[in-house]
């Protein structure tokens, strides 16, 4: 499981504009907690800490403990909604987890070997991205922080897929579990030619046709 993440909360015993207003003013972010068959729940966190947790990448991948004076639930962060214009969170969305239960979560995934990648060193190419993040089903203590794709040995004009993704025991892709794998079998990252090499070439063939055409007029004209 990734690392654990405890925030510290407090119950609002009230809800509507005034007091989400009010908790804004005092430093606190407006949040709920629900599901796992339990009522709603409407807290308040403390804006910095809440804040500089989500700063870190596996707090969006963590099973965090909301702790409601005393109370403690484990809990994924569904959502966030952030100020438009300022550096600031307006609201924020807990779902409880039950630890018997499968959940499904997006990770981000790593690219290890990427200053090593064949593909780039001898071929000359660039890595692309085509996939930043994978959605995957697990139960929560098989939950990893991420995932890794080693692409150290890519070559170029080669590609892998979510199929080579070799994973963490317990864990699935959620995308093969609802048919067939081959459908679902997305390109994950790619070795792709300089854009720089693709652009000189498309100038010395637009140059060669350029020729061709003064070449023609010529001949046309010497008749």
């Amino acid at each position: 499981m990734s690392d654990e993440f405890e925030l510290k909360a407090r119950v609002r015993a009230r809800t509507g504009t005034g007091m989400v207003r009010r908790l804004r003013r005092e430093g606190d972010v407006p949040a709920v907690l629900y599901g796992a068959g339990k009522d709603e729940l409407s807290i308040a966190v403390n804006h910095d800490v809440l804040f500089h947790s989500m700063d870190k990448e596996e707090f969006h991948s963590a099973v965090i403990t909301i702790n409601t004076d005393g109370n403690k639930e484990q809990a994924i962060l569904k959502d966030v909604q952030r100020h438009p214009h300022k550096v600031k969170i307006l609201h924020a969305d807990f779902l409880r987890i039950d630890v018997n239960k499968p959940l499904t979560m997006s990770l981000p995934i790593h690219f290890d070997g990427e200053e090593e990648c064949v593909g780039v060193k001898l071929d000359g190419g660039m890595i692309s991205h085509l996939m930043n993040e994978v959605e995957v089903t697990c139960l929560p203590a098989d939950l990893p922080e991420n995932i890794e794709l080693d692409v150290t040995n890519l070559k170029l004009g080669e590609s892998l897929h979510l199929s080579d993704i070799k994973l963490p025991a317990g864990v699935q892709i959620t995308a093969f579990t609802h048919g067939d794998v081959h459908e679902h079998d997305n390109a994950v990252v790619a070795i792709q030619a300089q854009r720089v090499e693709q652009a000189e070439e498309e100038d010395v063939v637009a140059e060669e046709g350029v020729e061709a055409a003064e070449a023609e007029k010529t001949e046309e004209a010497s008749d």
